[in-house]
């Protein structure tokens, strides 16, 4: 765990190697994955399932890649009733947030008589990508696909892998629940190839979201523009800004919250009291000794864990400002004080009693956010995702004569003839009264 002073004098230097550990490192699987997609992509359902094979272990057909609504209504015949109700929840708050958030269309006509807008569409296919392995979450399975049902699109098809034919029935509870009724056993890079090239079992999609491991990132990479998608997802960091009104315990646990999710997950505390520090840090020892995942989180903490000691809380939110992280709490005794002065964080927490746990589940906002200090240009995933906007223009006559000549000039200063031409032919029959050309 790095521990930094701003009044130090090798503040700066010691703060920028911190800052270049958190931009996201790409591992050396380009060529592999390459290899993956042109596989699936030559050879569509027989490489698919040798791929499920080899990466998870389980042999399957062309006709077992889906599950069967049987399957799925099973699956949520396992999980308590409990915790059903605990995804009805989390769904209808997600819901409501997505929903308040939709675009409108804009239509208005400009003083020379033009009518200009746009239209938002819905795109016609989303691929979700649900993470299996080191643990499983129906959270990211509602976080993905409740804000595109929202947005309207029509047809959600959904890859999860299960290593060793095993899947967490929540996982399957939680797309029920969001409505995704295409499911399919495959995971890995072989799975966003599915969705984006298509195979005979699975029909291609215009965006792909979701999280993934390194093959599943690089994968993401080297399919867009063929397709759309979210992001490329680096781990997973917190940055909590909090004052010695907090309970050091519960500042400890947030940290821990972030580092149990991976070894890379990066956990950081900025406060302005010393021994508030130290006492927060004494407390993230005392609760690693009895965490279930304490050899992660211990990893994480370790690793890649920070103590910052500003001299004072504005400079405590310049310094979450450069670090750009992907969850920001505010811990102190006037949050909203401060959000003014929050740039970049991909959502914030306010308050006390707002950790960035209740964010993951049942706040409402979305849970996919940008991470590897990509919170400086970009934004969480939103209705916005899974919709284009169309713009449109119309014009008459009267329009054209008083805009078109500057066309004209643009047009030949370019010295794109025909594009002059399209106009001033059309400038030339008015000028002859013989407007229907």
């Amino acid at each position: 765990m790095k521990r930094l002073d701003t009044r130090d004098a090798d503040f700066e230097s010691a703060f920028a190697s911190l800052l270049s550990g958190r931009e996201q490192g790409q591992q050396e699987v380009a060529r592999p994955v390459a290899d993956i997609l042109d596989h699936v992509r030559r050879e569509g359902d027989t490489a698919l399932c040798a791929l499920t094979e080899r990466f998870d272990r389980l042999a399957v057909t062309p006709e077992k890649l889906a599950f069967t609504a049987e399957e799925v209504e099973a699956a949520r015949a396992q999980v308590a009733p409990a915790l059903l109700d605990a995804l009805e929840l989390a769904a209808a708050r997600i819901e409501a947030f997505h929903r308040a958030q939709m675009p409108q269309d804009l239509r208005y006509t400009d003083d020379v008589g033009m009518t200009l807008g746009l239209r938002w569409i819905p795109l016609d296919a989303a691929g979700l990508y649900v993470p299996g392995g080191k643990a499983a979450y129906p959270s990211s399975v509602l976080m993905n696909a409740i804000p595109a049902r929202v947005a309207g699109v029509k047809r959600l098809a959904m890859c999860v892998p299960t290593p060793d034919g095993v899947i967490n029935p929540l996982v399957l509870a939680a797309a029920h629940c969001a409505g995704v009724t295409e499911i399919y056993r495959v995971g890995g890079a072989q799975a966003v190839a599915a969705m984006a090239y298509g195979t005979d079992t699975i029909r291609p999609v215009d965006r792909i979201v979701g999280p993934g491991n390194a093959y599943v990132a690089e994968a993401k990479r080297q399919v867009f523009g063929h397709v759309g998608i979210d992001s490329i997802a680096g781990p997973s960091d917190v940055v909590v800004i909090a004052d010695s009104g907090s309970d050091p315990r519960v500042i400890a646990l947030d940290l821990l919250a972030q580092a149990e999710h991976d070894e890379l997950a990066q956990s950081t505390l900025i406060t302005p009291d010393t021994a508030f520090a130290d006492a927060v840090t004494q407390a993230v020892e005392a609760e690693l000794n009895v965490l279930t995942r304490k050899a992660i989180a211990g990893a994480s903490w370790r690793d890649n864990g920070a103590v910052l000691i500003a001299r004072d809380f504005n400079e405590a939110v310049e310094l979450a400002n450069r670090l750009a992280p992907e969850h920001l709490e505010l811990m102190v005794d006037d949050p909203e004080a401060l959000l003014p002065l929050v740039r970049h964080a991909g959502a914030v927490f306010l308050g006390r009693f707002c950790p960035e746990a209740v964010g993951d589940y049942v706040g409402g906002p979305n849970h996919v956010l940008p991470t590897s200090r990509t919170a400086r240009f970009a934004s969480g995933l939103a209705v916005f995702d899974f919709m284009k906007r169309t713009t449109f223009l119309s014009g008459g006559p009267d329009a054209l004569r008083r805009i078109g000549p500057a066309a004209v000039a643009l047009a030949d200063a370019e010295g794109l003839e025909a594009h002059a031409l399209s106009v001033s032919a059309r400038l030339d029959a008015l000028a002859r009264n013989t407007p229907n050309t």
